[in-house]
């Protein structure tokens, strides 16, 4: 194995963790990253507080994916504990959060990159910048676009780490699907996912608009019946709403979109309370105002702007209709921002088109791993855990294939 060459393009979560599993057991390692610095997205995640995995039980972390029975080998290889125990192997410390997110101590992205370049960097592993993938020429070699003009790259295994198609800046622009479609490899539409939806408020809401929507449950009902909830913070926005409560429904509502050219998001605007409860507490009493009524019962500015956004002026002061409408607020959604303002993407490679071991079926020695899979998940460190337990995947495939010439069929063969 360490006369092999193995090349990576991308240089991502999952193409570091690649990397990362080779080097390890001495493999000569080359990643190609199409921009002028590694882990561009990575950073980004980790902006506000890089949360890197879940704290939940395996069992309910796989359930979060759609396609959890594929990914459920790559995760329980390396769930939760383990990339705390890698961070740690690297200086980085952890912590769970209230939660149940898990967080480096430092809560930045940039200083764990930092030690895993580092470490990676002495076991030999050579990053090459500003090397941008363009496919394969005739005879299956790599061809990149650099300042210098086309270099042509042969290696005995690649893995194909390039991400989705959401902030494309930062490297991942979606370029691959193309290249892969003509090799006739199957390939689901990548979509938004963890994105913001549109809705069409009137001018009674302009001056809540960008305030955060808090403790509130959302929910939203397939055709089938069946229901998905949310309990995280949304933001009301000037084309609609965004946030941890829609991100996490994004699956669902997107598929409503689809099928049907709009979507339901409801709101329980005080899931603490019950409906009973609450029509007492909105009962009129004595002088008191609509507003100080409301705002006693629990009802901030922000819930109180978007009951007069959907209730008449003449029931306000009805405790039952103003219950029924907090207890299910109603808001149409007609549509998603764009894929390249997403957290990320659904779709990609699809599983019937790669081995066990995430080769693809039709060309000999190339894997793919991370985002450019066709799964999908929600916000709260499941996206980096798939991308860092695929990278893992596919490399290991990589030594077990490469050295034992032990290559299992695609899924779709007899």
């Amino acid at each position: 194995m360490k006369s092999k060459r193995i090349v990576i393009i991308g240089a991502g979560p999952a193409g570091l963790m690649a990397a990362d599993v080779l080097s390890g057991h001495g493999v000569h390692v080359d990643v190609f990253e199409a921009k002028a610095s590694v882990g561009r997205k990575f950073l980004m995640a980790g902006k506000g507080g890089l949360n890197i995995t879940h704290s939940e039980p395996l069992s309910d972390f796989i359930a979060r994916y759609d396609q959890s029975d594929w990914l459920k080998p790559m995760l329980e290889e390396f769930d939760a504990q383990k990339i705390v125990l890698w961070m740690e192997s690297l200086g980085v410390s952890s912590f769970i959060g209230t939660s149940g997110r898990i967080f480096p101590t430092e809560m930045k992205a940039a200083p764990l990159l930092r030690h895993w370049l580092s470490d990676l960097k002495k076991r030999g592993v050579r990053v090459h910048c500003k090397h941008y993938w363009e496919g394969f020429t005739n005879e299956g070699s790599l061809r990149f676009a650099t300042a210098e003009g086309e270099k042509v790259i042969v290696s005995d295994a690649t893995i194909l780490a390039l991400g989705g198609a959401s902030w494309p800046s930062l490297g991942s622009d979606g370029a691959w699907v193309r290249i892969l479609a003509q090799k006739g490899i199957a390939i689901n539409p990548l979509l938004p996912s963890n994105c913001g939806f549109k809705a069409q408020w009137s001018p009674h809401m302009d001056s809540h608009l960008g305030k955060p929507l808090k403790n509130v449950l959302g929910w939203v009902k397939s055709d089938s019946g069946e229901m998905q909830k949310s309990s995280s913070e949304a933001i009301l926005t000037t084309y609609g709403i965004e946030g941890g409560l829609v991100y996490a429904l994004s699956r669902p509502l997107r598929e409503e979109i689809i099928a049907h050219g709009e979507a339901t998001l409801y709101l329980d605007l005080l899931p603490y309370v019950t409906i009973s409860k609450l029509t007492a507490l909105l009962a009129p009493s004595g002088k008191q105002s609509i507003n100080n009524i409301w705002r006693k019962a629990g009802l901030d500015s922000v819930k109180t702007a978007l009951i007069r956004e959907l209730l008449p002026k003449d029931k306000w002061s009805d405790p039952y209709c103003v219950a029924a409408i907090v207890k299910k607020y109603p808001i149409k959604l007609i549509g998603m921002q764009p894929m390249e303002e997403a957290i990320s993407t659904a779709g990609g490679v699809k599983r019937e088109a790669l081995t066990e071991d995430l080769m693809i079926c039709n060309l000999s020695n190339v894997y793919c791993a991370g985002e450019m899979l066709d799964w999908d998940a929600p916000t709260g460190g499941y996206l980096l855990t798939a991308a860092f337990a695929s990278g893992r995947f596919a490399a290991n495939g990589i030594l077990k294939n490469l050295l034992n010439d032990d290559i299992h069929p695609c899924h779709n063969d007899s």
